[in-house]
């Protein structure tokens, strides 16, 4: 993991407080930064008063994190244009639908962003599942025309691609959408198709930027439906069936040369 160390300098007068809204003549005279690797190497000379003070808190956290939940067939990573892991998610929310209306969403569609790191191979503890979706975000259902989910999926094609579920869209490298297909038939302007995302998504974050045309009475949001609990519920029932997590690439999403 990297983080971004900056540093700033800058002089303001005595006694006034910025977030006051104060006024002052002196500005910032420089800005520096830089990434720094953060690795084992900072564990060499460790804090023993403050290894001493964490330790209750570290096992704490440690006996909710570290049991193993499920297994996975191999390393889930997510990248552009289409990935395994967000093929993955895109379906979970997809396929979570079903128990609100009775059936899966039309179409899944997850932020790369909102993934932060890969699923291990092997072992699934519900740390690794915090780690991969580490916010808040909640289940969102919306029912929209054909038509805006074209806009949509021409939003995706100019990001080159999201975590799909339920289409198959071919985008060229300049970031167009040049075709789309639901399920296999041509996208249908006129047809009304039921999405399923994410709340951050539906806000129009992520610079899917057409979500934001929809208001909040036309999405629906189921209560406990976070993103992270259904991972976890898709877990943990996988290896209730004795079945290992698995995922692959499947052309959602094509680019064209």
């Amino acid at each position: 993991m990297k983080i971004k160390k900056i540093q700033l300098i800058a002089v303001m007068a005595f006694g006034c407080l910025i977030a006051a809204g104060c006024k002052s003549h002196y500005q910032m005279t420089s800005f520096t930064g830089g990434r720094y690797a953060i690795d084992s190497k900072y564990d060499v000379n460790q804090d023993r008063d403050a290894i001493t003070i964490i330790a209750p808190y570290k096992r704490t956290v440690d006996s909710i994190m570290s049991p193993i939940i499920g297994h996975s067939d191999h390393l889930l990573t997510a990248y552009r244009p289409e990935s395994e892991l967000s093929n993955l998610v895109a379906d979970i929310l997809r396929n979570a639908v079903s128990e609100y209306t009775g059936k899966p969403a039309d179409v899944g569609i997850m932020n790369m962003g909102g993934l932060r790191t890969s699923l291990p191979e092997g072992d699934i503890t519900f740390g690794n599942i915090y780690e991969i979706t580490p916010f808040e975000n909640s289940l969102c259902i919306i029912k929209m025309s054909g038509k805006d989910l074209r806009s949509i999926f021409s939003d995706m094609a100019k990001v080159h691609g999201e975590g799909l579920s339920g289409a198959q869209l071919v985008i060229s490298k300049e970031g167009e959408l040049i075709s789309a297909n639901v399920s296999g038939r041509n996208l249908d302007d006129n047809k009304t198709y039921v999405i399923a995302t994410i709340d951050y998504i539906a806000e129009g974050n992520d610079h899917l930027n057409t979500f934001r045309k929809f208001s909040d009475a036309e999405k629906i949001m189921p209560k406990g439906a976070t993103v992270r609990q259904l991972f976890l519920n898709y877990v943990t029932a996988t290896e209730r069936q004795g079945k290992k997590v698995n995922s692959k690439i499947e052309g959602r999403i094509i680019v064209k040369e």
